[in-house]
């Protein structure tokens, strides 16, 4: 067993929750032996990002019997299958891209379309050694068929043997593991790597049956846990919809923040600002300014006009930020080229050029309704005032506009996007725990927690950075 010394930013809500005394102090020896004895899938507790050597998981998950239904709506010539068969893949490249598409679409409908569920955008991940059992996601897909092999759902799933790349932070909770010598590593954990935005988890094709098919799905999320004889299943960044579902199924609820801008059919950035009082529209005016007194110029790029010298000099502008901010470089240079490549349009990339050298970029991606703004890096030698501001925050907005998109979603953390017209919005997530002595005094933390995000989203809205009567949610 190896620990680390390292820097976790936690939640700003996050306290020491305290366990039940009942407990007991268990020995380092006594708590960890009487586990990892029976345990199919050994990891490191709170080691290396890297992951540690794993046995494989039994692909299948079973098969399942379907209530009889008919075929609802405008719904045609549907044959509805008595058994659905879940199973297990290590790599999105089991299923075909059309097929896994085909759910995350009808998962979201065409006007909610999320970019970071397709099969585009994960397989890069996986093909560029992102997220990968290297480096400690190991990808556990689930995949469900019927009698005729057609793809029902899927689920992006990934063994994790550390809490990194997630922003939803359950460091205390290993911790607590930790101390009372159990072991919290490795877990299941199902999301988009590295990306927190908002979407569906269990991506299911609009069938008659899609609803038995959803239960059965978390139902054995469940049972892979315990098969598995991991600690637990996280599900991050859900939708609301499905944050209900997961808690009628015995997960725990848990929600955070995040900013976003909201467009109220703005013709342009102009009108958009009078909707600020008059103190926030000044000082954006004045951040804007700066960029052409720096001989700055602005572009935003799309598809084809995103050439490979585009790509290399955002690598090295983002691994800039990520040195910088003592963070962890999890997207490969290779990743980039091979994700622009096969998300074409869907890609924005905003690039600031001083003369005709590139300094500095932002990456967005484009779905249905929303401008998803993801990353950002500087050229390491200078720093140029208000550029961040401009590149990630403006830029997106005027691409909002000009795109007719409801919503710009600028990522986790970041109380300096209110005063620019990104406000508080609500995140879900979900999380199921096999060891039921450590459930209650977490569920009892995620209740306080709630309660105090509820009450900072509260008071944030309240003295927003709009005029009064704006409406704002």
């Amino acid at each position: 067993m190896a620990a680390v010394v390292s820097y976790c930013k936690p939640s700003p809500f996050l306290g020491r929750f305290r366990l039940p005394q009942k407990l007991g102090k268990l020995s380092h020896r006594q708590g960890i032996g009487s586990r990892v004895r029976t345990s199919r899938i050994c990891a490191l507790f709170w080691g290396t990002k890297k992951s540690v050597e794993q046995q494989v998981l039994d692909s299948s998950l079973g098969d399942f019997t379907l209530k009889g239904s008919e075929p609802e709506g405008d719904i045609e010539n549907q044959v509805t299958p008595k058994k659905i068969y879940l199973s297990v893949i290590s790599s999105i490249s089991e299923v075909s891209s059309d097929d896994w598409d085909a759910c995350a679409l009808d998962a979201t409908g065409l006007e909610k379309f999320n970019p970071f569920l397709t099969h585009g955008f994960l397989s890069s991940l996986e093909e560029t050694g992102c997220a990968v059992k290297e480096t400690g996601w190991t990808p556990c897909h689930i995949v469900a068929k019927d009698e005729c092999e057609n793809v029902l759902g899927v689920v992006p799933l990934y063994l994790k043997s550390h809490s990194y790349g997630e922003f939803v932070f359950d460091h205390a909770w290993a911790d607590a593991y930790y101390s009372y010598g159990a072991r919290y590593y490795p877990k299941f954990q199902c999301c988009v790597p590295f990306t927190p935005v908002t979407g569906p988890r269990i991506l299911i094709r609009n069938t008659s049956i899609k609803d038995q098919v959803l239960d059965v799905i978390i139902s054995s999320m469940k049972d892979l846990v315990a098969k598995s004889q991991v600690s637990s299943v996280h599900v991050t960044f859900s939708s609301e919809d499905e944050w209900q579902k997961f808690k009628d199924k015995g997960f725990m609820q848990r929600i955070g923040m995040q900013y976003h801008w909201k467009n109220r059919n703005y013709k342009n950035f102009d009108e958009f600002l009078m909707n600020m009082k008059q103190s926030k529209r000044k000082n954006i005016r004045q951040e804007r300014k700066k960029i052409p007194a720096q001989n700055l110029t602005l572009k935003r790029l799309r598809g084809y006009e995103i050439k490979a010298k585009h790509w290399d000099s955002f690598y090295k502008f983002y691994r800039n930020t990520t040195d910088n901010k003592w963070g962890s470089p999890y997207l490969t240079r290779d990743f980039f080229h091979d994700m622009g490549s096969k998300m074409e349009d869907q890609v924005l990339l905003v690039v600031a050029e001083e003369g005709d050298e590139l300094v500095a970029g932002a990456l967005n991606l484009i779905g249905g309704d929303t401008l998803f703004g993801r990353l950002w890096g500087c050229h390491p030698r200078a720093y140029y005032p208000s550029l961040h501001f401009e590149a990630c925050y403006y830029q997106a907005i005027e691409a909002a506009i000009e795109l007719n998109l409801n919503t710009v979603e600028a990522g986790a953390q970041g109380e300096h996007k209110i005063q620019r017209g990104y406000m508080p919005v609500t995140t879900y997530s979900c999380h199921y725990l096999i060891d039921e002595d450590f459930k209650k005094p977490i569920e009892n933390f995620l209740e306080r927690e709630a309660t105090q995000v509820r009450l900072v989203m509260k008071l944030l809205h309240e003295s927003g950075p709009f005029k009064e009567g704006i409406q704002q949610k």
